[in-house]
This record gives structure tokens, sequence and C-alpha cells, in this order.
């Protein structure tokens, strides 16, 4: 259902650390421009869990309002309290949303068994279609593929968005209940092996600043070119590691102010880029000719 080059797009704010709107809106076009398949607001790329409820689902309403119905929007409503994760599924769903990026619930550490409930409770409260996030790395928990495959039972459940590194956590899942559920790349870096073993595609943060790079890898895979993805795949593969050269967003919100796109305030317990990982950023980023 969704597939192609997603952006877990980031969530800009000014100076005063509020939510820069008209430079979101500038983002979202720009994405539109350079091929983007969907937008995906209030991810972990775009500092969800600093974002105020009201402010989340504002967010949200201006991403919808800009789009306009022009490519689909996968809004993050995911929380680590299922009574919240519903509530921000609902009002998405009222504002017009066309799906929901739900990440498994963190810090809680729940059981699989929890994790199934958790997204259990949301397939039957919320009737739109919804897309399991499961990053391990940020959660503390990772939802094994005898969880996912269970999940896949659920019509509204149609994809997950896997992060957690494995390629062969991804090719289990594939051989289990790829019938019944869309794999979707959470790593940029691992987007051309997971989609040669049948994944549909990335929701990738590299893409907040190379947009048009990423969607030509992606495509190149949608159409067998396998030797063309290859080659872009190898060719964008520093540019994905310098976007997690520290903690995501903050490298990829610095490239884009870089390049003038927004201004890299990041919101606590987030913190500018140091000077020593600035430089070294800049350097990836000049052999790239973004800057």
């Amino acid at each position: 259902m969704f597939s192609g080059s997603m952006v877990a797009i980031v969530t800009p704010f000014d100076n005063q650390g509020q939510f820069a709107e008209e430079t979101f809106r500038q983002l979202i076009d720009f994405q539109i421009e350079n091929g983007t398949d969907v937008i995906v607001p209030c991810g972990t790329t775009g500092e969800s869990a600093t974002l105020g409820v009201d402010e989340h689902e504002y967010v949200i309403k201006v991403c919808l309002d800009q789009v306009n119905k022009r490519i689909p929007v996968v809004a993050g409503t995911g929380a680590n309290n299922t009574a919240e994760a519903i509530h921000l599924s609902k009002k998405a769903k009222s504002m017009g949303a066309d799906g929901l990026l739900l990440v498994c619930p963190y810090y809680n550490k729940p059981s699989q068994e929890g994790i199934y409930q958790h997204y259990k409770r949301l397939a039957e409260e919320v009737a739109l279609p919804q897309v399991l996030y499961n990053v391990p790395g940020r959660t503390g928990v990772n939802m094994l593929p005898d969880t996912t495959a269970r999940l896949a039972e659920f019509a509204n459940i149609v994809a997950i968005k896997e992060a957690s590194g494995s390629l062969a956590q991804v090719s289990e899942i594939l051989a289990k209940a790829g019938d019944k559920i869309d794999v979707i790349s959470g790593d940029d870096f691992l987007t051309f092996p997971m989609m040669c073993c049948g994944a549909k595609g990335v929701i990738s943060v590299s893409a907040n600043a190379v947009p048009k790079q990423v969607k030509d890898m992606v495509e190149a895979v949608q159409n067998a070119d396998y030797l063309m993805a290859r080659k872009l795949h190898l060719e964008l593969l520093e540019f994905h590691t310098a976007m997690f050269i520290e903690s995501n967003p903050v490298p990829v919100k610095k490239t884009l102010e870089l390049m003038g796109k927004l201004q890299a305030n990041v919101r606590l317990p987030l913190v500018d880029m140091s000077d020593e990982t600035l430089e070294k950023l800049k350097v990836v980023l000049k052999k790239y000719k973004v800057i």
C-alpha cells in the first residue's frame, strides 16, 4: 500500500524552540518536487518524543494541509502509552491522514505478548492502514518475527518499518508473513539489500537532504535494474553513515541548515553537533556536492 521512497521528515524549530511552520511547508514542497512518494511526519526523525500532544497534532495538520493530497501522508502517532497512541491515531484519522506509523512501545520494555496486545488494540480502535515500526536501538525491545506475523493477520496492519538492522530478521518476516504484510526499510544503508529480499521501499532519514538520490536508488530496484541500484546504493553509503554520526536527527538537521533550508535547532535533551563532528560532516557533504 505504501511503497517507494518515503521520507521521515524533520520538524523544524525556530530560535525560540517553537515549530517553524513556514519552513516545514517549504520542506514538504522540496520533497514532492524531488519525487518522494510518501511524507511521514512526527516519527523519530521528527522529534516526536519532545512534541506535546497538541503540538504533535498540529504538525500533522500542517503536513496534511501542505501536501494537499498530492501524495500520501503516513502520520507518526505511536507512543509507549497505548491510550495516547489511540488518541493521536484517531485525531490523525479525523484530519485525513492516509495511514499511521506506530513505533513499538519504548522504555516500558513490554513482552512480546504486550507488544501484540498494544498493536491489536490500535488495529481494533482505529480503522486506518497501520505501519508497525520496530527500532530496538531506540525502544529497548525487539519485536520478533513471530509477533509481526501474528499482527499481519489484522487487515489494517499493512506494513512494518524494520529498523532492527538484521537482514536475517527481515528475511524471516518475509518468509513467515510476506504475503500478508509489507516490509519497509527503516535503515537507509540497508534499503538496497532489504528491497532485494522483498521490501517495498524505505522510510528514509537521508531523503530529507538528498530526496532525488534516494528516490533514484529505490526506483532502480523497483525497475529490476539491480546493477544500477547497487551502484547508487554504494555511492550513497557514506552519506547514509554521516546522517548517524551523532544522534538522529542532529546530523540531518545540520545538513539541511548548511543547505540553507532550516535552522538546525533541536530540543533538549538533544543538543547541537560538536565542532569536531561538524567538520567531519562537512567533508562528507562537500564530497556529495550537497554544500
